[in-house]
């Protein structure tokens, strides 16, 4: 089975209809539903999405989200030590764009081996990865 990483920029993108991406997110967003990827991201994921939705697109869409959305996804419950991992990368990275949860993100994927993320982030190809769309 195929895993893919979920970044807020995918989820944000594809929730609202002005976003320069939300067709790319939606139709992506069908496709890795009907295929057998796996979709992981992490409880930081989660929690920056569900701030930025609520902030910027009001309670219905954070319903909206957590019923299509959360409800698929298989999260990565972020421990102790990847925490502590995200935060050296983020002090060595020495780059005020980057964000700890950015961190958090490539960390996870590093450990679980997930080569791909679904996002709109451009910290992602820096880091090495693949994305899509």
């Amino acid at each position: 089975m195929t895993r893919l990483f979920v970044d807020t920029s995918a989820l944000y993108a594809a929730l609202n209809a002005l976003d320069d991406h939300h067709a790319e997110a939606r139709a992506r967003w069908s496709l890795v539903l009907n295929d057998d990827s796996a979709l992981v991201t992490t409880n930081y994921i989660l929690v920056e999405t569900l701030a930025l939705v609520g902030r910027r697109l009001g309670m219905a869409a954070v319903r909206d989200f957590q019923t299509d959305f959360a409800s698929v996804l298989d999260i990565v419950w972020v421990d102790r030590l990847l925490h502590e991992r995200a935060c050296a990368a983020l002090l060595a990275a020495g780059s005020r764009d980057l964000s700890l949860v950015d961190c958090v993100s490539f960390e996870a994927m590093r450990q679980l081996g997930i080569r791909t993320a679904f996002a709109f982030d451009e910290h992602f190809a820096r880091q090495g990865f693949a994305c899509v769309p």
